[in-house]
């Protein structure tokens, strides 16, 4: 199939299209990425009311607080710790 003057004409049209709208993207882009000048943000004074905390003691009263008990005292390990060879089958 031999491919005519007039379809390499039209297909370098389309390519040339192709070109300048990827260029365009490009310079869109890099405008919008690097070269456009953004406004100084404008300081507001802003005072932070934080909410009220209220506790209620009265919770620590409660008479399920009192029966609970606290934990056993931990004994330090007195045996020898680990193998010479902890790889050695037993």
């Amino acid at each position: 199939m031999a491919i005519t003057f007039q379809e390499q004409k039209e297909k370098q049209k389309y390519l040339a299209l192709i070109f300048l709208a990827a260029i365009l993207v490009i310079f869109l882009i890099v405008y919008f990425s690097f070269l456009k000048k953004e406004k100084p943000l404008e300081i507001q004074e802003v005072i932070y009311q934080p909410p009220k905390i209220e506790i209620n003691f009265e919770l620590l009263k409660a008479p399920f607080l009192k029966e609970l008990l606290p934990f056993e005292e931990i004994k330090p390990f007195e045996d020898k710790i680990g193998r010479e060879n902890p790889f050695s089958p037993y």
